[in-house]
């Protein structure tokens, strides 16, 4: 039995040099192309970094159990009567923000502030927030989702140097600093 050490992660990544991606099929290293799954992976992780992929997925749980939690034959949700079909909306309303938050991150802090609400709502409405496990969920993922901020691209240093050297001119108050009064 042989053993071999896996290709370390920047030998699998692409390269991008002045505009062009070079992966390593094309700058001709041996490295095997990639599969269908393991492309269709790195898309998925690409497209979930950009949203706050972790917020919808514990917003969804946390709508998923308030909406299930009294779910039971319909003859026992009309004797139970509103408060088994608040829970339900409850539910629904979680899970809708839920996707809200990963079809349109800009718009994660009002589906994260509707989340957390309908999530403490569902304590009187739904069988105690579905158990605690459900208000819990969804209050953790709304709160996530508001906090998530998208990564911030990189800075240009031709743009930051010039704007530097313009600052140090002329007019600038610190040039003025030594001179006449």
């Amino acid at each position: 039995m042989t053993t071999t050490d896996p290709p370390a992660p920047d030998a699998l990544e692409p390269t991008v040099a002045h505009g062009t991606t070079v992966t390593p099929e094309a700058t001709g290293t041996g490295a095997a192309p990639l599969s269908a799954p393991a492309r269709a992976r790195r898309s998925f992780r690409r497209w979930r970094r950009t949203r706050p992929f972790w917020a919808a997925l514990w917003i969804a749980l946390g709508g998923f159990v308030i909406f299930f939690l009294p779910m039971a034959p319909l003859g026992r949700i009309l004797q139970v009567g509103v408060g088994g079909i608040a829970g339900m909306a409850g539910g629904v309303v979680i899970m809708a923000m839920a996707l809200l938050v990963l079809a349109l991150p800009g718009q994660r802090h009002t589906a994260g502030t509707i989340a957390v609400i309908a999530g403490v709502a569902s304590f009187p409405l739904s069988n105690l927030g579905g158990l605690f496990v459900g208000m819990a969920l969804s209050v953790l993922g709304g709160a996530m989702a508001f906090g998530w901020l998208p990564e911030k691209p990189a800075r240009r240093r031709g743009l930051l140097r010039r704007a530097r050297a313009t600052e140090g001119t002329s007019g600038s108050p610190a040039s003025m600093g030594s001179g006449t009064a």
